[in-house]
């Protein structure tokens, strides 16, 4: 690990990650690699118990925002999810997928939180793929926006009413609430994307 670099494990706050491709190579450049990566995502996400409150798929990079996770260390589900894709992915005679490590910022607040969230759900934008964020199928924007129902389960105030309109799991539900969630509720409010 390099000199200087702290992770905050364990210390139950919400993480933004970040890990790129192999020299910024574009392993992510058609939809099938993807939704293969969304695939593998939601397998590790149910495997350790991850509440994923934001992520997306770039061409040569992902972001995350998520819970520590139930079972096992954040970095054990990071390789994890790293090697289960670059598995999948791999193209012949490319002998390394992913960059060593990932970016680790530790999420404490509501209003961090929505900024991290309007990085991620910007990010396309911002890089010229699409002209709105709600035209990037593979990050959790549309299910913030409309609470529709993704390849990845994200957690936004939309999975939470569901949980409690089926009387399922409702002491999870209520465990999990991100910062801006939490603060939401009290202000009566939806998604911290929406508030001004």
């Amino acid at each position: 690990m390099p000199w200087g670099l702290r992770r905050f494990q364990q210390s139950r706050c919400q993480h933004f990650i970040t890990f790129s491709c192999y020299r910024r190579q574009s392993f992510f450049d058609t939809a099938p690699a993807r939704e293969r990566f969304e695939i593998e995502l939601e397998r590790v996400r149910k495997w350790y118990g991850i509440y994923i409150a934001g992520y997306v798929v770039m061409p040569e990079h992902v972001h995350l925002l998520v819970s520590e996770p139930e079972r096992s260390q954040l970095s054990v589900a990071v390789q994890m999810l790293k090697q289960m894709v670059a598995r999948r992915l791999r193209r012949p005679g490319v002998r390394q997928f992913w960059q060593a490590r990932y970016y680790d910022f530790p999420v404490w607040s509501a209003k961090k939180e929505k900024e991290k969230l309007g990085y991620i759900h910007r990010n396309p934008v911002s890089r010229g793929l699409v002209a709105k964020p709600e035209d990037w199928e593979w990050s959790s924007f549309r299910q913030w926006a409309t609470g529709c129902d993704g390849r990845v389960e994200v957690e936004s105030q939309w999975t939470a009413s569901k949980r409690e309109s089926t009387g399922a799991a409702l002491g999870v539900a209520r465990a999990v609430e991100t910062p801006a969630l939490r603060q939401n509720r009290a202000k009566g409010r939806g998604s911290p994307q929406n508030d001004s």
